[in-house]
């Protein structure tokens, strides 16, 4: 009986648990992904034409492969950082080198983040750029949720 009873608690916990993030998944809002917005203008508000989109398309892709190399060397730039705090126990020269790297990076990110932006703005006709400018204002300032 004893073994019986701690299988039905486990399975209430289980399905608990269960419920829970069921819950919290239709309850949470889910955190805004950066630069959304501004994807949901390009693609839902500026009714891009037919070769905008084809250009707008070339840019997103070669952007996106750019991108994930940043992060990947960032990633791997963190890995450097822990392993030289865990060398250092410290502010010592690792870590600051680490640190200086992991900065740059993070730098050439922004700027080619940057000239994506005015890359995609480029393709855009006088009306949609305010848009889009407007858009890109606003990402920019304000606060995270």
């Amino acid at each position: 009986m004893n073994t019986r009873r701690t299988g039905i608690i486990v399975i209430l916990v289980f399905l608990a648990a269960l419920l829970g993030v069921v819950a919290g998944r239709y309850l949470v809002e889910p955190a805004a992904q950066p630069g959304a917005e501004l994807h949901a203008v390009l693609h839902d508000q500026l009714s891009l034409d037919a070769a905008q989109e084809r250009q707008l398309h070339v840019l997103e892709e070669a952007f996106a492969v750019r991108r994930r190399a940043l992060e990947l060397e960032m990633k791997a730039e963190n890995a450097r950082l822990a392993e030289a705090i865990a060398a250092e126990h410290g502010n010592g020269p690792r870590v600051a080198a680490a640190v200086d790297a992991s900065h740059r990076t993070m730098g050439e990110l922004q700027k080619e983040t940057l000239a994506h932006i005015f890359a995609m703005r480029a393709l855009l006709k006088p009306d949609q750029a305010a848009k889009f400018d407007a858009a890109v204002t606003k990402a920019l300032t304000e606060d995270a949720r």
